[in-house]
């Protein structure tokens, strides 16, 4: 089981997914106050308003940020629009809720972000594993 840790201004709670990060560094080059992964801990979340938080973590390319509302009646995470955006030198991202069925017929439900390998040298296909970083992807 993957491990998470929350971070809340109770309003909303980031949940990090060390796991799943492919270290884009999205989050750090949009809120660069808020995520400083050379400190501990590296999610300063007092350092934005919730609505630049949500903003962020949408932007999440792997799904290893996500956020949840504190109060059960704002429904905000549950709604992202579905978008794709091909990275430069880097993976085809998918915003949105995807139901993927792989080549040996297993079929998972993806919500938010998902990032599709494009350069071909992931471990982890089709998903990106960051890879291009260290291969110099072109593309």
């Amino acid at each position: 089981m993957s491990k998470t840790k929350n971070y809340t201004n109770n309003e909303v709670t980031i949940v990090w997914e060390p796991e799943k990060c492919i270290h884009s560094a999205i989050c750090v080059k949009g809120l660069p106050d808020v995520f400083k992964p050379k400190e501990k801990p590296w999610i300063k979340i007092d350092a934005a308003s919730s609505e630049e938080l949500i903003h962020q973590v949408k932007s999440c390319p792997s799904g290893a940020l996500s956020f949840l509302m504190n109060n059960d009646k704002d429904k905000s995470a549950e709604h992202i629009e579905t978008k794709v955006e091909v990275r430069e030198n880097g993976p085809l991202l998918i915003y949105g809720t995807l139901h993927i069925t792989h080549k040996d017929g297993n079929k998972e439900i993806k919500n938010k972000t998902t990032a599709f390998c494009r350069c071909g040298l992931s471990n982890n296909k089709p998903y990106c594993d960051g890879m291009h970083v260290k291969e110099a992807f072109k593309g």
